[in-house]
């Protein structure tokens, strides 16, 4: 965590000097994110994923759009999500690739494993066996 500490200012309003704290201590903290057991990034405390608030921010949704769609989600949590990717953009563009690859991977698994061609077919042979 970083801290820094801010002194407080002097304004002068028509001759009187008032002492105004802006802001006293300013706190840099960590993006609200952690790798589950399967490494997929998501929002701390939540079962959303690190994606699912950066498509929606992609394709244009505002912070407060997404904490409608998402009210597990905490506004603050989304801007700082939003900032960490806008800050960090080729690391996190890394991770979005590798994660569309996983999911591509998977489906072809899932195809090659459970082939469709033929579903309709042998459920209407099944339905007829049966009648």
């Amino acid at each position: 965590m970083v801290q820094y500490d801010l002194a407080l200012a002097s304004v002068s309003v028509e001759g009187n000097i008032t002492t105004m704290a802006v802001l006293e201590t300013l706190v840099a903290t960590p993006p609200p994110l952690a790798r589950d057991s399967d490494d997929v990034v998501r929002v701390a405390g939540t079962r959303v994923r690190l994606e699912t608030v950066l498509t929606a921010f992609q394709q244009g949704s505002t912070p407060e759009t997404i904490a409608d769609k998402y009210p597990v989600l905490q506004l603050a949590d989304i801007y700082a999500v939003i900032t960490y990717y806008l800050q960090h953009q080729p690391d996190v563009e890394v991770y979005l690739a590798q994660r569309r690859q996983q999911i591509v991977d998977a489906e072809r698994e899932i195809a090659e494993r459970f082939p469709h061609a033929g579903v309709r077919a042998r459920l209407l042979a099944r339905r007829a066996g049966r009648a």
